[in-house]
């Protein structure tokens, strides 16, 4: 007697994702404000979870963006969120025993110290969460603090996507796809360019651009007052000029096997009082083609796109990535340079 077998189809977009991705944001800085800005009207993803220093917010069926912005911005902490607030002085391990419906997280949180995003890492090791966990950081050395973790991010199924924001992240990306054309690339010379109208805004990312001064430190730049940071910022006209970066654009690219650390620099001109970049953001990579021909490929980014822009997207791009990787059993440490990022719709 023959069997008669039903076959259903489930439309998946092509990802492979069957339903809305759920999504937290850890720090709720400038970044973080732009992440939730940015979610509101995706179809695709939606904020259900968010933390700062002295609280957070959790609402599985998803959080206002406007309220969390407006609460924080009034008050100081997310924790005062009317229904779906909660103080704590530890808000991220608060979070992650409250939030269990939460696909993903943009850890956009300063890397200040520069061991902290590890340390963040292995409390979500530790807590046995499973889902993927995306970050924006700069320093090559805070990246290799990530690879000690690698084995063991692979054993808690955690998919960790790190330097994913605009450099590193989809600066470095390009470089990796544009690097195709060569036999072998000679350099890599990454030039950004942001202009911010307030650096009170972005306090922890101009801390981390501080510390990468001639005689500055990521420790002093962290002990560093408001009203020094001002001081600093009056001595340069509001400018930061930075050249050769400590920046994980350099070991992402090594380790995907694009060319050596050495041949990568990092370098550019941040302006604290303007919204205006004060130069076009690009990447050149230079290189050897097959036939023995030296060319430069550049891209370069509109300067019409903020800081935010260049960052959060990608950051949700490769989160989207990452839970497709998740869901087929990828584990583990992956960089913004071996992964292509999924546009979030």
């Amino acid at each position: 007697m023959g069997m008669k077998t039903e076959h259903r189809t489930v439309q998946l977009d092509q990802a492979g994702l069957d339903r809305v991705i759920r999504v937290g944001v850890l720090g709720f800085g400038g970044l973080g404000q732009a992440a939730a800005r940015m979610l509101a009207p995706k179809q695709e993803m939606r904020l259900v979870a968010a933390a700062d220093r002295e609280g957070y917010a959790y609402a599985a069926e998803g959080l206002n963006p406007d309220a969390c912005i407006a609460t924080y911005r009034s008050r100081g902490t997310l924790g005062y969120l009317e229904q779906n607030g909660v103080l704590s002085p530890n808000s991220i391990e608060a979070l992650m025993q409250q939030a269990d419906r939460v696909d993903g997280y943009f850890l956009a949180l300063p890397n200040l110290p520069n061991t902290f995003m590890a340390d963040v890492a292995r409390r979500f090791i530790a807590s046995g969460w499973q889902g993927v966990l995306v970050d924006a950081l700069k320093r090559t050395s805070a990246v290799e603090q990530l690879l000690v973790l690698r084995d063991e991010l692979q054993a808690a199924g955690i998919t960790y996507l790190t330097g994913c924001g605009a450099t590193p992240g989809l600066l470095t990306a390009a470089a990796a796809l544009a690097a195709q054309s060569y036999a072998e690339v000679h350099s890599v010379k990454i030039t950004f360019g942001v202009g911010i109208a307030n650096w009170e805004a972005y306090r922890a990312t101009i801390r981390e651009d501080i510390a990468h001064l001639p005689g500055f430190t990521v420790d002093r730049a962290q002990q560093m007052t408001d009203a020094e940071v001002e001081a600093l910022l009056d001595q340069t006209n509001g400018i930061l000029a930075l050249e050769n970066m400590e920046h994980a654009d350099d070991i992402m690219l090594e380790l995907a096997g694009i060319c050596g650390r050495d041949r990568v620099t990092v370098g550019g001109v941040v302006d604290t009082r303007n919204p205006k970049k004060p130069l076009s953001t690009n990447v050149q990579i230079t290189g050897r083609t097959f036939e023995g021909k030296i060319s430069t490929h550049t891209f370069t980014l509109g300067d019409e796109t903020s800081m935010a822009a260049n960052v959060c997207g990608p950051a949700f791009g490769y989160l989207k990535a990452g839970l497709s990787l998740h869901r087929r059993g990828i584990y583990g440490l992956l960089t913004a340079a071996e992964v292509m990022p999924q546009f979030v719709r």
